[in-house]
């Protein structure tokens, strides 16, 4: 899809917007300095064009007017303005706060500097968690990567009101394509890893005298670095997983013992360390985790295994490895914003390894159970309803990354899922799923339309981590149980079949759904909600903390009818 942009600014921007202009259909504007005008007056030439994403970069100094003695209240007055102006159908990028101008060299005070960046910034902070679609745009570093003496031109900016060189719109311009590619990409979700030569320096176990190179010094602190650099990515929702040739044993004792090993053994949501060919490692993880493997980059110092698994198992990302040492870390680092970069971390991001950690657990409970009905009495499951509009980030993710229990298999963009959720005809259906391992986190999401003679379940995805335990059974009757309250009687269901799709293949029969029309790619199903049979499943549905009258498990009668 292509995306209708615009720049508003207090600032000349008018470089940047022709570059951009290259790429994007964008709107050019009004001039600058006038940004809240166009945002608040529903006939400006700015709401005619109707961009889907609008991209603000203030200058923290001009709207201050320059007062270094600012007290907040103008930056509360623009924020104020702002708040009255944004739509919830539309994305927006407004930049973080870079405080430059001719006075900031004698400023004495230091800390006057960071005070007013960070009062920008927790306004802006403050207006992201109240919409959704609002989002950071990271201008304050690549003005200070870049060094403010390029950044910034007072020539410019006295010839035309042009404060940034070229060269800083130009990065700008790289700036804002990288935002436009996260909004559209699926990010990954597992870095794979070699050990020798690739997480630490030399070889595990090789012999007594030759230890493996990882220090606070040389070469071993680049490998230590590299290190730093892999869990804080984990700590932001990238599994790890091990792939390596070696002795399991010795292999662990250095990942569990070593002093200078940052990622230590239960940071790994999966471990293949063993003489095996590394794609069938790898397919099988990808069984383990219940994932396809199209989510997992590899990394591998040894060309001959980048080599195999690239052309064994195609569409598993891998990377090139770099020569040097030093170039480890920001090698991963530009893994890291290629493949994985998120414009927002969710909870279920940051809890991810936890979740496949209790995922383990269940396995284990199911192994030990007598039967399944058991096994599933036994897990508690509780389902909650979750809001949609402080959860639009997670939404998106499960719409456009859930490929096996995924009916229709409609990806969205983050524009076209905000016009939906705002839309009167539609309602969407969120739920998170808990059990008594934990919290599996928000797993599952329905929408449906109401615009056509009766309702349609559109879009019914569900977590690959929650499968196979009747969830499914619990969440349609919900869905139904909604569309009951407010008057409708029936409701239509869709299933497009694609490669990855098979398990929900038989879901609407298996609900008791009528088959109206099928062919080899489509099905159509419909429910009345008069006839809906009794189903079984063991799970609470929650409101509020307080448990639904439908929650109660009942007997499966419709199959034998």
């Amino acid at each position: 899809m292509k995306h209708k942009i615009a720049l508003l600014s207090n600032v000349n921007l008018s470089f940047a917007i022709r570059m951009l202009k290259r790429e994007f259909e964008i709107y050019e504007g009004e001039g600058y300095g006038n940004e809240l005008g166009e945002l608040l007056n529903p006939d400006s030439s700015y709401h005619a064009f109707a961009a889907d994403i609008t991209f603000i970069v203030m200058d923290l100094m001009e709207l201050i007017e320059h007062d270094l003695k600012e007290d907040g209240s103008r930056m509360d007055k623009w924020f104020g303005s702002v708040r009255a102006a944004v739509s919830r159908d539309r994305i927006y990028f407004i930049s973080d706060a870079c405080l430059w101008g001719a006075e900031t060299s004698v400023l004495q005070d230091g800390d006057r500097k960071r005070v007013l960046e960070g009062m920008w910034q927790e306004r802006l902070n403050a207006l992201c968690r109240e919409y959704p679609g609002v989002h950071v745009l990271p201008y304050r570093s690549v003005l200070e990567e870049m060094g403010f003496e390029r950044a910034f031109s007072l020539k410019m900016w006295y010839m035309g009101r042009m404060l940034h060189t070229n060269d800083a719109q130009k990065e700008l311009c790289g700036l804002i394509t990288d935002r436009m590619q996260l909004l559209d990409r699926t990010a990954k979700k597992v870095l794979l890893l070699d050990l020798d030569h690739t997480l630490w320096g030399g070889l595990a176990g090789e012999t007594d005298h030759t230890p493996i190179i990882l220090s606070d010094d040389h070469d071993g602190l680049a490998f230590k670095n590299l290190q730093r650099v892999i869990a804080q990515m984990q700590s932001q929702g990238v599994l790890l997983g091990i792939v390596s040739k070696n002795n399991e044993e010795d292999a662990l004792k250095i990942l569990a013992e070593h002093p200078h090993m940052v990622l230590r053994p239960e940071q790994f949501a999966a471990r293949k360390i063993n003489w095996e060919p590394k794609h069938r490692n790898i397919q099988e993880i990808a069984r383990e985790l219940n994932l396809g493997t199209d989510s997992f980059v590899f990394w591998d110092d040894s060309p001959a295994e980048r080599d195999l698994v690239k052309k064994m198992l195609p569409e598993v990302i891998v990377p090139d490895f770099p020569e040097q040492p030093e170039e480890l870390a920001p090698a991963m680092a530009d893994i890291y914003r290629q493949y994985f970069a998120k414009l927002k971390l969710t909870k279920e991001d940051l809890e991810k390894t936890g979740q496949y950690a209790a995922n383990t657990k269940r396995n284990q409970l199911q192994e030990e159970s007598t039967d399944f009905e058991s096994y599933l009495k036994q897990l508690k499951i509780e389902i909650i309803r979750e809001d949609v509009s402080a959860n639009q980030e997670r939404l998106l993710q499960l719409i456009n990354k859930t490929n096996q229990f995924n009916l229709t298999t409609r990806r969205l963009d983050a524009v076209t899922l905000q016009q939906l959720i705002a839309d009167k005809n539609t309602r969407v259906f969120l739920y998170r799923v808990t059990d008594c391992f934990g919290d599996n986190g928000i797993v599952a999401a329905g929408i449906v339309n109401l615009g056509g003679e009766e309702p349609v379940l559109d879009e019914l995805v569900m977590s690959c981590r929650v499968m196979g335990r009747r969830i499914e059974y619990a969440i349609v009757e919900d869905i139904e149980n909604a569309l009951k309250e407010e008057g409708y009687t029936v409701l239509r269901g869709l299933y497009y079949k694609t490669a990855r799709n098979k398990p929900v293949e038989k879901l609407y029969e298996s609900l008791g759904y009528q088959l109206l029309s099928i062919d080899e790619n489509k099905g159509e199903y419909r429910m009345v909600f008069s006839d809906r049979p009794k189903r079984v499943y063991y799970a609470n549905i929650v409101y509020d903390n307080i448990e639904s009258v439908n929650s109660k498990a009942v007997p499966n009668i419709f199959g034998k009818s």
